[in-house]
């Protein structure tokens, strides 16, 4: 008879949602405007192929600037369901930056809201987005986290990640069994090329 395979202690994953798994557009009131970011349903289908649930994790600033509506927040949402879901939990924050709300990225509110929410330890938690305040998020949570650098993402921010993936995939095939290790994860594309992205415009969600 042969032996049980181990039990992996990640038992979710959060994710950042525009840049991370879908194409960031800036305060995106269109559900037709979805696009999923290359490699997110694959990494999806091998998390919930081994029982990780599965969660997003966004700050929607859009609201409290007048330019987005709750309502528009969860057409957007659901449309990300419908393309990469079911997801287990949807977290989000409407509040602005000067709201001084305590579930706003990098605050934790959000991440330590939606483990409860599943019923998951925070320290059993893998938070993977693609700016600083994702991962200072799951840091200040109990949880892990891991950075995707996209175009927006600055270069300190790069360098002060305690992981870093050059994409969405390679991210997910870090945690399959195990939380995450060592600085730069596996990789399948040169890690110079997070480092070098440039600035970009930047997004402040």
């Amino acid at each position: 008879m042969s032996p049980a395979s181990p039990v992996n202690p990640v038992k979710a994953v959060l994710f950042d949602r525009d840049g991370t798994l879908v194409e960031d557009v800036p305060y995106n009131a269109d559900p037709d405007r979805v696009r999923p970011v290359e490699g997110a349903r694959e990494a999806l289908a091998l998390l919930r192929e081994r029982g990780i649930r599965t969660g997003v994790v966004t700050n929607q600033s859009g609201v409290a600037r007048g330019l987005l509506t709750d309502a528009d927040v969860r057409n957007v949402n659901h449309r990300v369901d419908e393309l990469l879901g079911p997801f287990d939990v949807f977290a989000v924050c409407p509040h602005g930056p000067d709201d001084g709300c305590h579930c706003r990225k990098p605050e934790p509110g959000m991440v330590l809201w939606a483990a409860g929410r599943i019923c998951t330890d925070p320290g059993d938690l893998v938070v993977i987005g693609d700016i600083g305040a994702d991962v200072e998020a799951a840091r200040r949570a109990g949880a892990h986290g891991i950075l995707v650098p996209t175009a927006q993402t600055r270069p300190e921010e790069t360098t002060a990640a305690d992981h870093v993936a050059p994409d969405l995939l390679t991210a997910v095939r870090a945690v399959l069994d195990g939380p995450p290790q060592g600085r730069v994860l596996a990789d399948e594309r040169p890690i110079q090329e997070a480092y070098t992205t440039g600035w970009g415009q930047r997004r402040d969600a």
